[in-house]
């Protein structure tokens, strides 16, 4: 090896050495390596600084610019409802890192990875491409197991059992409850302990590359089927909104599941802040969304009945029966509109945990792992609960889009392209489906179906009950079941929002 080479291989060296100890001392990574360099592009030794690299791309977030706040279905609303919400942190708040990568989904699942997911539920057969979807499904009369895998990453999946048909959904939704419709009421027994359905779930875990997630088995449903729920580590960090549930039947094997196959691949990295400002940001957005509906102040008085405290508005002389007739001018005012809402106090919830790690938030209609802080809230007489708080720094926020000076028209008469169908179920002869959805609690919906030879096509069209009334942004599933001409068989059910296949569940 000549000297030339000897001295470039000794850089090349150094330079990685003093970016991984920076990143060892302070969690940092190409920011903080940068700020190390001496002036005139030489770091304190004398080694050439590499180039700077590039400013990452601005994060739209679905939530607007100011980061949003996590919240799972099920869990209580982080914004307080009407009244709002303070959250206090009972002691010191970590600081974190000074930069974190966002991760995302990339590439195509493979047919050896379905085959390895459904060798550790135990599913025989080999999975088949139908439409976007790989599937292995019973061979006869629709009974027995099936896994349906998007090809597309994150590889979203299901593991259900039929037998006889699906017999509704017992479970109490939180963060990672799996889907509805997969197992029957429970025929007996007694479910199994944590201890044996976090056994019985590795196995699964392993071949998803989740074998250090962050594990919890307390929920029981149907009476004898435990619910075993993972929280993945991605790139070293916790996860929040990608979790695997997997149901324990009272014979100790998995019986349902649903999560996410295909890993997300790191991607720009930004810098971050600390738990003390994400925390004030939380309380920012948690203000409330005042009085909705509730007293005497929103509407208008009676027809014919007199506005006290307007000026120019007739107001009888009560203390002057005589004078029947209205005065005009400026009258006494009247009491100001006060309601309960208006007066209650916003709720305090004490914090007892922040950790920092990465939260599923949508990114410009991507669904992305985004760093964020995990902030545990303990209100009293409740049970404690996860809220997040985007920890990207606000200058790499996207400000929200501005809306259109005229309302840009939905397409297909009136369907939300933002309403996306998780999954469906058939029935009796193959004609009624089913589909499942979240929605709002304001919100009518209708859901249609367009049939072809290869494919059937759902749609939802959402109808606001009020749409001059604010409405508090709570999250429902909803379930629409249509008819078709023709028995489903085997064509696919694609979503008409998104143009992706849905998962049977």
């Amino acid at each position: 090896m000549s000297g030339t080479e000897n001295g470039q291989r000794r850089r090349r060296l150094l330079t990685a050495s003093v970016a991984a100890g920076v990143l060892l001392a302070g969690g940092g990574g190409v920011y903080l390596a940068m700020a190390a360099t001496a002036p005139g592009g030489a770091t304190p030794g004398g080694v050439a600084d590499t180039p700077r690299a590039a400013a990452p791309p601005l994060l739209r977030l679905g939530s607007g610019a100011d980061g949003g706040t996590g919240i799972a279905p099920g869990e209580p609303d982080p914004g307080g409802g009407p009244n709002g919400t303070v959250y206090t942190a009972k002691g010191p708040l970590p600081h974190g890192p000074s930069s974190a990568a966002v991760h995302r989904p990339e590439g195509l699942v493979t047919s050896a990875e379905v085959t390895r997911l459904a060798e550790a539920l135990g599913i025989p057969g080999s999975p088949a491409l139908v439409g976007d979807v790989w599937t292995i499904r019973p061979e006869k009369d629709g009974t027995g197991a099936r896994l349906d895998v998007a090809r597309k990453a994150p590889g979203n999946w299901t593991y259900s059992w039929y037998d006889g048909g699906p017999a509704g959904d017992a479970c109490l939704k939180g963060k990672a409850c799996p889907p509805p419709g997969e197992t029957k009421p429970s025929p007996g027994g007694s479910p199994v302990s944590e201890t044996a359905a976090k056994a019985a779930a590795a196995p699964v875990l392993k071949a998803l590359g989740q074998d250090d997630a962050k594990v919890s088995a307390t929920q029981v449903m149907n009476g004898s089927v435990r619910v075993v729920n993972a929280d993945p580590v991605v790139g070293g960090l916790p996860t929040y909104g990608w979790s695997t549930g997997l149901h324990i039947g009272p014979d100790g094997r998995p019986v349902a599941g649903s999560g996410m196959l295909k890993d997300p691949a790191k991607g720009d990295t930004y810098p971050v802040i600390a738990a003390e400002k994400a925390l004030a940001e939380l309380n920012e957005a948690s203000k409330g969304t005042g009085p909705i509906g509730i007293g005497g102040c929103a509407t208008d008085p009676p027809a014919g009945v007199p506005e006290a405290g307007k000026p120019g508005t007739a107001v009888p002389d009560v203390g002057r029966p005589d004078l029947g007739e209205p005065t005009t001018g400026a009258s006494t005012p009247g009491a100001p509109c006060e309601s309960i809402v208006d007066m209650a106090p916003p709720e305090q919830v004490p914090v007892t945990g922040a950790v920092f790690g990465l939260a599923a938030q949508d990114v410009a209609g991507e669904r992305l792992l985004v760093p964020a802080w995990l902030f545990t809230a303990d209100p009293e007489g409740a049970e404690p609960y996860t809220v997040t708080r985007t920890a990207v720094a606000p200058e790499f926020l996207a400000p929200p889009a501005k809306p259109s000076p005229t309302p840009t028209p939905a397409p297909d008469e009136g369907t939300s392209p933002a309403r996306q169908v998780e999954s469906y179920r058939t029935g009796g002869d193959g004609r009624k489906l089913t589909v499942t959805f979240w929605g709002g609690v304001c919100s009518d919906y209708t859901v249609t179906a367009t049939e072809s030879a290869d494919r059937v096509t759902v749609r939802v069209k959402e109808t606001p009950v009020d749409p001059g009334r604010a409405c508090i942004a709570i999250a429902v599933e909803v379930t629409k079941t249509v008819t078709l001409d023709g028995p489903l068989g085997d064509r696919p059910v694609v979503d008409g929002a998104s143009g992706e296949a849905v998962p049977r569940r």
